[in-house]
């Protein structure tokens, strides 16, 4: 494996607006657990080693979420997660696919019982956010520990 470039370091200023975006995304109200269960879910989807590597091991710094972090990919046959982290994972995968089918009103439906309007746009740009640096590590060449 060979990374392509640097992209932070051939355009800082994207670079910071990305920071500037996820910064944002992360200072929401969306619970830090289910902000990287989103993360490590949309990675999968999106087959970004680099990032689903560091979300996972970001995961695990808030405790221990072995099991969520061994079984989000099959987050709907697993006991192990609560009905708003599913409405969330659920949401976060019509997002990432979203060319497939939108996002169905009956999914929509899911997340307005567990979150308000604000935390749903909070969760929006969470999810927004994890693909945004899915695509800039994708098509850059990133792989974990590429970046020392």
């Amino acid at each position: 494996m060979k990374i392509r470039f640097n992209y932070r370091d051939a355009n800082m200023p994207a670079f910071k607006a990305m920071l500037a975006f996820e910064q944002f995304a992360h200072g929401s109200s969306v619970d830090k657990v289910l902000y990287e269960l989103i993360k490590i879910r949309v990675s999968q989807i999106n087959g970004c080693a680099f990032c689903l590597d560091m979300h996972s091991k970001d995961l695990l710094k808030l405790g221990d979420y072995l099991e969520q972090l061994t079984l989000v990919c099959v987050w709907r046959e697993a006991p192990v997660f609560t009905e708003q982290q599913r409405a969330a994972l659920e949401l976060a995968e019509y997002v990432t696919k979203i060319s497939e089918a939108g996002v169905p009103d009956e999914v929509f439906g899911r997340v307005k019982e567990h979150f308000n309007e604000k935390e749903i746009v909070d969760l929006l740009m969470a999810i927004n956010a994890i693909n945004c640096w899915n695509r800039l590590a994708i098509s850059t060449g990133m792989f974990p520990g590429c970046m020392g």
